[in-house]
C-alpha cells in the first residue's frame, strides 16, 4: 500500500465522528465484546482481538438501523470503543481470578474489580497517548492489526460479502453454543482413556467451534506447538508418570459412559492437575522471562523513544489528523489514577504498601506501556507477550511486597493480596497499551481526529471496567473459575453438608490459575517443586531449538482435549490457504506469485471474519447461560432432551466444521486443479515444513 493513499479522509475534510449514536453503539458493543472474550478467557485461557468483529458489527448496526451518512470515522470511533473492552477483559482475566484460586476471595469481588481494571486501563491509555506521535508518526511502525481493521473500514464503506458472512456466522455459533451448552443434545466433547503397556493413554478432543476459530486465527504454527505441548503433557508425560507411580483408584460407580462429565477420567485427570500441569506452569514462568528478555533490544528501544518525547518539538500541529488530546490533561489525568491508586492500596494494604505500590505503579506501568505498545507495532497485539510481561510483573511485585511487608511485619496472606492486586494494575495497563496502539494505528490510517479517537478509547476502557467484574461474578457462581476454587469451595461445602458443584464444569482459567500457584509458592505455600523445574528445563530445551516457547508451555500447562481443536482449526487456515495458492500459481512454490498471495489474503480475511463471527457466537451464548442458571434455572432441565452419544457428538461437530469451511472456501479461486491432488501436494508440502522447522533449524 503506497503511504499516499492515506489517510483515507483527508485532513481537510471533516465527518461525524464522535456522535451520540457512536456512543452508545459502543458503549453497547464495549459491554457484549467484554462480557464475551471474559467467558472465552476463562474457558481455554486466550482472547481474540476484537477490533475486526466490532468494526463489522459496528457497520451492520449503523446501517441495519438506517442512520442517514453514516461515516468511516463514525465506525472507527465504535470498534474503538468496542475493542478497548476486549483488551481490559484480557488483563484482568489473567489476573484478578487468582485470588479466587490463592483462597483470599470466596467469590468475585465485582466493585474492587472494577476499580482495578479502571486505574489500569485510563492509566494504560493516557501513557499511550504521550507514545503516539514517536511509534505510529516518527517510528511509522507496521501495526498489522491495525492495518488489517483499516482494510475491514475501508471495504464496508465499499460494500461486501464480508458483512453478510459475519452475520451467518454469528447466528451458527449462538446456535451450536445454544445446543450443546445450554440444552445439552450433545456432549462437550469426545474422550476416551484406555490402558495399554500398564499405564494409561487419552485420547479426545473438545467439540467446540470457538476453540476451531481461535485455531484458524492465529495460525498453523501457533496451533500445532499449543497441540504438541498438549501431546508432551497430557498424552505423554501423564502415561510416563503414571506408569512410575500409579494412578489414583476411579471414583466409585464411575464408569466410561460418564466420561464427557469427568472430562479424561477421574484418575488420569488427576495426575495431569496434581503433577503434570505444573511442569506447563514452569515452562510458563521460564518463557515468559525468555520472551522479555529475547526482545530486550526492540524493549530498550520503545522505552528510550518513549522517554525522549519531551525532546521532540512542541509545536501544535494545525492539521486535524494531529492534535491529540492535550498532554496537561494527560498528565492531570495520570496524576489522579496514582493517587486514585494509593487510596485503593491504603484501603486494603496499609501505608507503607499502599506508598511502595503507587510508586511502582507509576515506574513500572509507563515501561510497560511503552514496551507493549512498540512490539504491538512490530507482531501485533494478539502476538504481543502479556503473559510473559504479567509473569515478570508478577516477580518484581512480589520481591518488593515481600521486603517491604517484611520490614513492617505483614501477614503472608495480606502480601499476597497486595502483590496481586499491584500487579493486576501493571498487567491491565500492559493488555490496553497494545489495544489502543493499534487502534490509533487504524485511525491514522482513515483519517481519524487522534483527541476524538482517544475519548472513545477511554469510554471503552471505563465501560469493560464496569462490565468485567460483574461477568466475572455471574460466570463463577454458574460454572465456578478453575478447579482449583472449586474443589476448595467443595471441601467447605462438604462441611455444612450443602450440594456439592460439578467442577467438571469448571472454566479452567489456566492463566489465573498459574500466577495464584506462583504467588503462593513465593510466599511459602505448597508448589510442586520438581515439576515446576522440570518445566524450566523443557523451556530451557525449547528455547536452544529457537522454538515459540510459550505456545509450548500452555498446550502443557492445558488439557489436550482444548489443544486438539485449536489445531484443527489451524489445519483448516493452512489447508484453505495453500489451495487458493495452489489454484492461482497451479503449484505449490517457495515464493507464491503476487495473485496468489491476494487470493490467499482474501481466504483468510473471510475465514477471520466467520471464525470472529462464531466465537462471538458461542462465547455470547456462554454468558447467556450462565445468566440464566443464576437467575431462571439451567436450560437443559426446561425439556428433559437426552443427550446423545459421543459419535452422534463427533458427526455433529464435524457438520458444523463442514459449514465453516465451505463458508471460508466461497472465496477461493474456481479454477480447481484436482481435489485428490490438491491434497496430496499440500500434505507433501506441509511434511517438508515440519521436517525444516523441527529437525532442521535451530
Amino acid at each position: 500500500m503506497a503511504d499516499e493513499k492515506w489517510p483515507f479522509i483527508s485532513a481537510e475534510k471533516s465527518l461525524p465522528e464522535l456522535t451520540t449514536r457512536v456512543i452508545i453503539i459502543g458503549i453497547f458493543l464495549g459491554m457484549v465484546m467484554t462480557a464475551a472474550n471474559a467467558y472465552l478467557g476463562m474457558k481455554v485461557g486466550m482472547t481474540v482481538s476484537a477490533s475486526i468483529p466490532a468494526a463489522v458489527m459496528s457497520m451492520l448496526i449503523l446501517r441495519g438501523l438506517r442512520f442517514k451518512d453514516v461515516s468511516i470515522l463514525e465506525n472507527n470511533a465504535v470498534q474503538t470503543m468496542a475493542s478497548a473492552g476486549e483488551s481490559l477483559a484480557a488483563g484482568v482475566i489473567f489476573t484478578v481470578p487468582a485470588l479466587l484460586v490463592m483462597g483470599i476471595w470466596e467469590d468475585i469481588d465485582p466493585l474492587q474489580t472494577f476499580i482495578i481494571a479502571f486505574l489500569g486501563g485510563v492509566l494504560g491509555t493516557m501513557f499511550t497517548i504521550a507514545l503516539r506521535r514517536v511509534f505510529i508518526v516518527e517510528e511509522a511502525l507496521p501495526y498489522p492489526e491495525g492495518v488489517a481493521c483499516t482494510e475491514v473500514l475501508i471495504a464496508g464503506e465499499k460494500g461486501g460479502s464480508g458483512l453478510i458472512a459475519i452475520i451467518y456466522a454469528l447466528i451458527i455459533g449462538a446456535m451450536y453454543g445454544w445446543v450443546v451448552e445450554g440444552l445439552k443434545v450433545t456432549k462437550k466433547g469426545v474422550h476416551s482413556v484406555f490402558e495399554f503397556m500398564g499405564t494409561k493413554f487419552y485420547a479426545g478432543s473438545e467439540m467446540s467451534l470457538a476453540l476451531l476459530s481461535v485455531g484458524y486465527i492465529v495460525g498453523l504454527r501457533i496451533a500445532s506447538f499449543i497441540f504438541i505441548g498438549g501431546v508432551l503433557g497430557f498424552g505423554f508425560l501423564v502415561p510416563i508418570f503414571g506408569l512410575l507411580h500409579g494412578f489414583p483408584s476411579e471414583p466409585s460407580g464411575w464408569n466410561s459412559a460418564t466420561m464427557g462429565e469427568w472430562h479424561s477420567g477421574p484418575s488420569y485427570y488427576a495426575v495431569w492437575s496434581g503433577q503434570v500441569r505444573y511442569i506447563g506452569a514452569g515452562a510458563m514462568v521460564v518463557g515468559g522471562v525468555w520472551t522479555l528478555w529475547s526482545m530486550r533490544n526492540t524493549i530498550f528501544t520503545g522505552f528510550s523513544k518513549a522517554l525522549n518525547f519531551g525532546n521532540s518539538s512542541e509545536e501544535q500541529s494545525v492539521l486535524r489528523t494531529d492534535k491529540d488530546t492535550n498532554m496537561k490533561i494527560v498528565l492531570m489525568v495520570c496524576a489522579s489514577i496514582l493517587v486514585l491508586s494509593f487510596l485503593f492500596f491504603m484501603s486494603n494494604l496499609g501505608l507503607l504498601l499502599a506508598i511502595a505500590g503507587t510508586l511502582f505503579i507509576a515506574a513500572v506501568a509507563f515501561f510497560f506501556s511503552a514496551v507493549a505498545g512498540y512490539i504491538a507495532g512490530v507482531v501485533g497485539s494478539s502476538n504481543s507477550p502479556v503473559s510473559g510481561m504479567t509473569i515478570a510483573t508478577l516477580m518484581f511485585t512480589a520481591a518488593l511486597v515481600y521486603i517491604v511487608g517484611s520490614i513492617a511485619g505483614i501477614d503472608n496472606s495480606t502480601m499476597m493480596f497486595g502483590t496481586l492486586m499491584i500487579a493486576s494494575v501493571v498487567a491491565v495497563n500492559a493488555a490496553i497499551a497494545g489495544d489502543v496502539m493499534q487502534d490509533l494505528k487504524t485511525g491514522n490510517m482513515v483519517g481519524a481526529t487522534p483527541w476524538r479517537q482517544q475519548i472513545a478509547e477511554t469510554i471503552g476502557v471505563i465501560v469493560g471496567a464496569a462490565v468485567i467484574g460483574p461477568v466475572l461474578l455471574l460466570l463463577n457462581r454458574a460454572f465456578k473459575i478453575t478447579i482449583t476454587h472449586c474443589e476448595s469451595s467443595n471441601l467447605k461445602i462438604a462441611e455444612s453438608g450443602g450440594e456439592l458443584y460439578d467442577c467438571s464444569n469448571a472454566l479452567l482459567a489456566p492463566q489465573a490459575d498459574l500466577i495464584g500457584t506462583i504467588i503462593e509458592s513465593i510466599f511459602g505455600g505448597s508448589a510442586n517443586v520438581e515439576m515446576l523445574i522440570l518445566g524450566g528445563l523443557i523451556a530451557a530445551l525449547l528455547v536452544w531449538r529457537k522454538l515459540p516457547v510459550m505456545s509450548v508451555a500452555i498446550g502443557v500447562y492445558l488439557p489436550l482435549e482444548l489443544s486438539a481443536p485449536i489445531f484443527a482449526g489451524g489445519l483448516i487456515h493452512y489447508y484453505i490457504t495453500n489451495v487458493a495458492i495452489l489454484r492461482t500459481d497451479g503449484e505449490l512454490g517457495e515464493k507464491p506469485s503476487k495473485p496468489a498471495l491476494k487470493a490467499a489474503d482474501e481466504v483468510t480475511s473471510r475465514g477471520v471474519l466467520i471464525g470472529a463471527g462464531f466465537i462471538a457466537g458461542e462465547s455470547l451464548v456462554g454468558v447467556l447461560i450462565a445468566l440464566l442458571i443464576v437467575t431462571v434455572g439451567e436450560p437443559s432441565e426446561w425439556f428433559g432432551i437426552p443427550q446423545l452419544g459421543q459419535f452422534p457428538t463427533l458427526l455433529f461437530f464435524m457438520w458444523f466444521v463442514g459449514v465453516f469451511v465451505f463458508l471460508t472456501a466461497l472465496s477461493l479461486p474456481k479454477k480447481i486443479v484436482s481435489l485428490g491432488e490438491e491434497t496430496l501436494l499440500i500434505i507433501k508440502r506441509s511434511s517438508l515444513k515440519i521436517y525444516d522447522n523441527l529437525l532442521v533449524k535451530k
